[in-house]
């Protein structure tokens, strides 16, 4: 665990997060800025992924990403579901266009996404409500498109709404799949060791898919680390109660109060903003390993 585990140490001259310890599960290097954050309001951050963004590197894929990106200037519009695809798509973009096609428009899903559009000068369109595909063809802009083509940037895989939304609307609609999504060869057994160990309280699920694999992960180490197997879901029950997730959305606060945790709040965005307000929210209540157990 220690070659993927990542603690940080807090700033105990701020103290808005004092005894809070948070573990992050988005990829790593998009873990930094918002652990940096924790620590400089006294809370404590530990990192542990359980998501990898993988490129496309087939040439079947690349070439159809290519493909799509060398006829931007047909589309009215292009739609970026994440900050990966926004990140990846303008690397993309702009190794094929020193300049954007006139009148192309861009929709974000949250702040983040946008902010990363905001690097070139195009109109971006961002949801407020929040980060789901819902907001995002709430927006104005999106209302209206019969007959337009539009480039929907995402990784592979994922829900089908917005495009399938969109066509109803009238709109041709081409997905640009940039990456996949790949979960890190974390142990059951060393992920619920982790959460014992550090003591964790609060736990950052930026994703339903994060989410997912740390719910798989705690189920199949609650029966590991115990003798009986009778036994596992009291240990499972145990360590939910003692945990409070937070999740972008209402949809996976609804799939994680299914899932049996009963302290879940959503931070209406997965932005560092969104999750540091929701975390001063939360009371610290570390978890007691025995009890745990």
């Amino acid at each position: 665990m220690n070659d993927t585990a990542a603690s940080f140490s807090p700033d105990p001259s701020h103290a808005a997060l004092a005894h809070c310890r948070v573990l992050l599960t988005r990829p790593a290097d998009q873990a930094r800025s918002l652990a940096s954050a924790i620590c400089a309001q006294g809370g404590e951050a530990v990192s542990l992924p359980l998501l990898n963004i993988v490129p496309v590197h087939s040439p079947e894929d690349t070439q159809r990403v290519r493909s799509r990106v060398m006829a931007l200037d047909q589309y009215a519009i292009a739609i970026f579901i994440s900050t990966n695809a926004a990140t990846l798509g303008l690397e993309w973009i702009e190794n094929f266009w020193p300049q954007l096609p006139v009148g192309l428009q861009a929709c974000a899903v949250g702040p983040g996404t946008a902010a990363v559009l905001r690097q070139l000068p195009w109109p971006v369109h961002c949801a407020t409500t929040g980060v789901t595909s819902e907001d995002l063809l709430a927006l104005p802009v999106l209302q209206q498109v019969q007959g337009q083509r539009i480039a929907l940037f995402r990784g592979k895989g994922g829900r089908e709404l917005l495009a399938d939304t969109l066509r109803e609307r009238g709109a041709r609609v081409d997905y640009v799949e940039l990456y996949t999504r790949e979960a890190p060869a974390h142990t059951p057994v060393q992920t619920w060791q982790l959460l014992q160990e550090q003591a964790i309280d609060c736990v950052v699920l930026t994703s339903q898919q994060i989410f997912d694999t740390f719910h798989t992960l705690l189920q199949q180490g609650a029966t590991a680390l115990d003798v009986s197997q009778d036994s596992a879901p009291s240990a499972l029950l145990g360590l939910q109660q003692n945990l409070t997730l937070i999740v972008p959305s209402a949809r996976v606060e609804e799939v994680a109060r299914r899932a049996g945790y009963p302290h879940v709040r959503n931070a209406d965005g997965a932005d560092d903003q969104a999750v540091l307000a929701c975390l001063r929210q939360c009371p610290a209540t570390p978890i007691d390993p025995q009890e745990a157990r």
